[in-house]
């Protein structure tokens, strides 16, 4: 069964590239395009799509907002941020507003048809590049206060295990368990278990959330 998208982007000549990359997709199907926030959520709730595809500078409503408000509603429709924005503000406020992913508009067709198949399937999805801004702010942020190293790492506090921030990592890269498996050769159930006790300790709900506390904690 193909992945019902609607696309929400007030820029014709980028929608209408995106919705050509889509509708050559394999298992991707654009069912809808919205060219403003509020259009977006009125035609959420008309088609129930599986994942939305979410500029963030749109006009009447942002996207932030028109995220929030989705997700506030009974949809159950996932949102992947899609924007040009670089800045770690717009990150977290996304995804503090519900988003499961964000990607940049730079992204290949290839990179942006993984995202949505990854945020359909409940896996957190984060831009490399993006990922490397957040942690760098971060890190800068870290370097200015005179922290104990205990509590610098997030380690303590939370009691992840060494296993257990290293697989961190790797989920705030954007890796699915399978491929978290491979790359610490571990089996898949127990790159799960490691992944379910860290949502645990980090007290969040998915993945998304456990990458926006890692980054915002300095764990990786």
């Amino acid at each position: 069964m193909s992945i019902k998208v609607l696309l929400v982007e007030d820029h014709t000549m980028i929608r209408m590239g995106t919705a050509l990359v889509l509708e050559k997709a394999n298992g991707i199907e654009l069912i809808a395009e919205a060219e403003d926030g509020e259009q977006g959520i009125e035609i959420a709730k008309e088609v129930c799509p599986d994942v939305i595809l979410m500029d963030i500078g749109l006009p009447v409503i942002d996207g932030i907002e028109a995220t929030k408000q989705i997700k506030e509603s009974s949809l159950h429709s996932k949102i992947l941020i899609f924007t040009s924005r670089e800045s770690d503000d717009d990150v977290f406020a996304a995804l503090a507003a519900g988003a499961d992913g964000y990607i940049m508009k730079g992204a290949t067709p290839e990179q942006l048809t993984n995202a949505i198949t990854a945020i359909n399937e409940g896996t957190a999805w984060l831009d490399p590049a993006i990922a490397r801004l957040v942690l760098s702010n971060v890190q800068r942020q870290t370097k200015t206060v005179s922290v104990p190293a205990e509590i610098k790492t997030g380690k303590n506090s939370f009691g992840l295990t060494e296993r257990e921030l290293e697989v961190l990592g790797l989920i705030v890269e954007g890796l699915s368990n399978p491929e978290i498996a491979e790359k610490l050769v571990i089996t898949r159930a127990t790159a799960k278990a490691h992944v379910h006790s860290i949502l645990q300790k980090l007290y969040v709900d998915d993945r998304t959330q456990a990458a926006v506390t890692a980054m915002r904690e300095g764990l990786v």
